[in-house]
């Protein structure tokens, strides 16, 4: 089958997928958690727990130092990924192996 056919059947498999036909297709049926809200003193919490100073957490989060700041002091709140990522290292502490390096 030339390259073109290829991007052609596809096309038509997701035409026809649109309209309900689904031939073949298989679907998974998967609901994700609702996010998690966290507040300033969860977020310094985890933190704590972790034992992470701000500068360590803020690398750890892709965040700034400021931005973790403002979360402990409740002047922010963190959002989606954020929240995501502060619920994963909430339950599971020992994520926090896989990134932070010592000497």
């Amino acid at each position: 089958m030339s390259v073109f056919e290829s991007i052609t059947k596809g096309l038509q498999e997701a035409i026809d997928y649109e309209k309900g036909k689904e031939n073949g297709v298989r679907r998974k049926l998967i609901k994700i958690r609702p996010l998690p809200h966290y507040q300033g003193n969860d977020v310094k919490n985890i933190r704590n727990r972790l034992n992470l100073s701000q500068a360590s957490f803020a690398e750890l989060m892709g965040v700034s130092i400021k931005t973790v700041e403002a979360w402990e002091s409740g002047r922010n709140i963190p959002q989606g990924p954020a929240q995501r990522m502060l619920e994963l290292l909430e339950n599971e502490a020992d994520l926090v192996n896989k990134y932070v390096m010592t000497n």
